[in-house]
């Protein structure tokens, strides 16, 4: 699977852009502009998720400074008590800027960064769960060690994408959606079954953002050298072990 290339200016993934979308044919131009809009839109329907992420970790940050200035204004403070606000408050911090530069990073993805595919759809499964919780989808994992490399940002584009695009397709239904994993020769596949189910339907009156199409799926993954294929309620993406 080549990626759309030619000469060298700026990347986004593996796309290589050019100097001037003069150098390029036509048919090159509108690959990368297809590629281009489904990378944007998939970001709009995450965004959400993606700024409930970055902010989870505030709110405790919060509630543990209000309980320390309490206990300050006390006629003689609890020194000990004092302390263990301060380290929970410094932990906290830690840990919500190492989510802001980890999110961050979804948009501006490390040249060459991978990671392990289990930890990609753990990832993945965390970013999306509560979204899909409200449309009546129930996401899950059937989870087993797979700690095969695979490029972090080609994982954080096709996986959220393919599970967005086969969610789509459905009209306010209740449905299960199970992530599994296997190993290949070289590779290591991602399947992705959906069933409709009899539920209430969706809490949520519309999208955040419009629908994915399929062949954006497809485009993103020709970018990001990712196989993509489809079937009836189900999708693989085969994604090239890195050393």
């Amino acid at each position: 699977m080549a990626s759309c290339g030619a000469t060298r200016e700026g990347q986004t993934g593996n796309i290589v852009w050019p100097m001037s979308d003069a150098a390029l044919p036509s048919s090159s131009r509108s690959s990368l502009m297809l590629v281009e809009a489904a990378r944007y839109a998939l970001l709009r329907r995450l965004a959400f998720a993606m700024r409930h992420q970055m902010v989870v970790h505030l709110q405790p940050i919060g509630m543990v400074a209000e309980l320390l200035v309490r206990r300050l204004q006390a006629p003689a403070p609890d020194l000990a008590q004092v302390q263990d606000s301060m380290s929970k408050i410094n932990s906290l911090s830690k840990a919500a800027a190492q989510d802001c530069r980890d999110v961050i990073t979804w948009f501006a993805p490390e040249p060459g960064a991978t990671l392990p595919l289990d930890a990609a759809i753990r990832e993945c499964i965390a970013l999306l769960r509560s979204h899909f919780s409200f449309r009546g989808i129930t996401l899950a994992s059937e989870g087993q060690a797979m700690p095969q490399p695979v490029a972090k940002a080609a994982a954080r584009m096709l996986l959220p994408a393919c599970l967005l695009a086969l969610t789509d397709t459905l009209d306010q239904q209740t449905a299960d959606l199970t992530v599994s994993a296997r190993a290949g020769e070289g590779a290591v596949m991602v399947d992705i079954r959906l069933t409709p189910t009899a539920g209430q339907g969706s809490v949520l009156s519309e999208l955040a953002y419009r629908p994915l199409q399929w062949h954006e799926v497809e485009a993103i993954g020709r970018a990001e050298d990712v196989g993509v294929t489809r079937g009836e309620g189900t999708a693989t993406l085969t994604f090239p072990v890195l050393d």
